[in-house]
């Protein structure tokens, strides 16, 4: 039994029951452990809560930055709209293929208490930023018109995190076609026209 195997369980379980729902006892179950025999493993809920946070958003920063440094071959190159539309991509296929962990990173942190939350929103603050760049990116270049790029990145955000409520990957449409849909709707509203205001 490996701290990873723990980390895994717990997630499936805080995706099913929630947080609060999920007991030491629920996890130690899942990985055949006594209770006390989890705790020699990790120290606390809250310090599960806080690697699974932790591992999501590693994850993502790594997923999307190295689709970032790939630009598409049969689309212009280094173009802002592009690497947005190949980030956003990026973010939902990560986002469908964890699903456990997505659930957990997106609905769960809330659960942090002040100590644990405190520790978790550098990470939190280094994913924003590579959005916030990429629509500053897309400001000096003419293409995006935004009056406040972090607001614009946080609402993007939030479109996006929110499929993890309802996608299925049985469904009508693939993360990839989601992501074309959700980025025509928002670039629409972001590429710059006559009259824009600045």
């Amino acid at each position: 039994m490996t701290r990873e195997d723990i980390l895994d369980a717990a997630a499936q379980i805080f995706s099913q029951k929630g947080y609060h729902g999920t007991s030491m006892q629920d996890i130690a179950l899942a990985v055949n452990l006594q209770k006390a025999s989890l705790y020699y493993h990790v120290s606390s809920k809250q310090e599960i809560l806080l690697e699974l946070l932790n591992r999501g958003l590693d994850l993502l920063i790594e997923k999307v930055n190295a689709a970032l440094e790939e630009p598409d071959s049969s689309a212009e190159p280094d173009s802002p709209e592009e690497r947005l539309r190949r980030a956003m991509r990026t973010y939902l296929q990560t986002l469908a293929e964890y699903q456990d962990l997505a659930a957990v990173l997106l609905l769960e942190h809330r659960s942090l208490e002040p100590e644990y939350h405190n520790r978790h929103i550098p990470r939190r603050d280094r994913f924003e930023r590579i959005w916030r760049d990429l629509i500053i990116e897309g400001q000096e270049t003419g293409i995006f018109s935004c009056a406040h790029p972090s607001l614009t990145a946080r609402a993007l955000l939030g479109v996006m995190n929110w499929t993890v409520t309802w996608y299925n990957r049985d469904g009508a449409l693939s993360s990839n076609e989601i992501a074309e849909q959700f980025a025509n709707l928002f670039l629409l509203g972001l590429i710059a026209r006559n009259g824009a205001i600045e």
